[in-house]
């Protein structure tokens, strides 16, 4: 489930490992299925000890380690995995552990890898293998693209503006849940093409892009009914509790008091949206 708020709040959460040395890596004892895990632990472990963490980066949904000699330990959590400086929720699950050197440095410090269901990959990458396999194929970041270049990427698209989202290559980090919170906000249709959307549309999904990812990060990332997600601290996250339309079918909308809150199915995955704010034609409401 991590998507772009919970990948950020995951980085920024264990940023007290940079400056530290790594002293070993390995992997825990686990009779679950394998994450992909490329080269192996024990490459990477010979690769990477003794260096030192120069930065902890964020591309899309990947949580990524810089080291000092410019290879990234490139980590994607997909549905279920975390990054974490402290216990993990069970020990069962565990995928990788990187112990750092620097005893003087208080407190002494690792870094897990957890995945309860083994769909997430970690690969160390050199520089030329970064730029080939992870940041040429992604678009730009949901933070950063301008309203222009959004639209410029999706304007002629005939597919259905809330799938259109979900492509990593056009725009990195928005998943599901937070497609159908943006749409909501931007008072779009999700199942409008995007060729049909008007500048004004554009401009107005541009603004709720960056308010609905820069809230989510600020309250932590969602925490849902399964509870998987925990930041890197094993601690909920906050924006469940401010959800407008996610998981809330058959709510009336708390914005126009009017509109029942729909689920539909779009390219197999769930969307939920209120029928009264989000018409295909007419008046919107402006971004909130």
């Amino acid at each position: 489930m991590p998507e772009l708020p919970e990948v950020e709040t995951m980085c920024r959460g264990i940023r007290p490992i940079v400056g530290r040395r790594v002293h070993r890596i390995e992997q825990p004892p686990c009779s679950c299925r394998p994450c992909t895990t490329e080269p192996s632990v024990k490459t990477m472990h010979r690769k990477l000890a003794g260096n030192t963490v120069a930065a902890i980066e964020r591309r899309g949904k990947r949580v990524m380690l810089r080291f000092d000699n410019d290879h990234r330990l490139v980590i994607e959590p997909r549905m279920s995995g975390l990054v974490l400086l402290s216990d993990p929720p069970g020990v069962d699950h565990l995928r990788l552990r990187i112990e750092f050197s620097d005893w003087d440095k208080a407190p002494s410090l690792q870094m897990l890898v957890w995945d309860r269901r083994g769909l997430g990959t970690i690969r160390l990458l050199s520089p030329d293998e970064y730029e080939k396999n992870v940041n040429s194929r992604l678009g730009d970041d949901a933070l950063v693209i301008t309203r222009d270049a959004l639209a410029a990427k999706l304007n002629s698209s005939r597919r259905e503006i809330k799938v259109a989202l979900l492509d990593q290559t056009v725009v990195a980090g928005i998943g599901n849940l937070y497609a159908a919170e943006i749409l909501f906000v931007a008072g779009i249709d999700p199942r409008l093409r995007c060729e049909k959307l008007t500048r004004a549309q554009w401009s107005r999904l541009h603004a709720a892009i960056g308010l609905v990812l820069s809230e989510a990060i600020a309250n932590e990332g969602s925490t849902l009914s399964d509870g998987t997600y925990r930041n890197a601290l094993n601690q909920s996250g906050g924006y469940q509790n401010m959800h407008r339309v996610y998981d809330r079918a058959g709510d009336i909308c708390a914005r126009c008091g009017e509109g029942e809150i729909r689920r539909i199915v779009q390219a197999q995955r769930s969307t939920f949206f209120c029928g009264h704010c989000q018409r295909r034609s007419g008046v919107h409401p402006a971004v909130e």
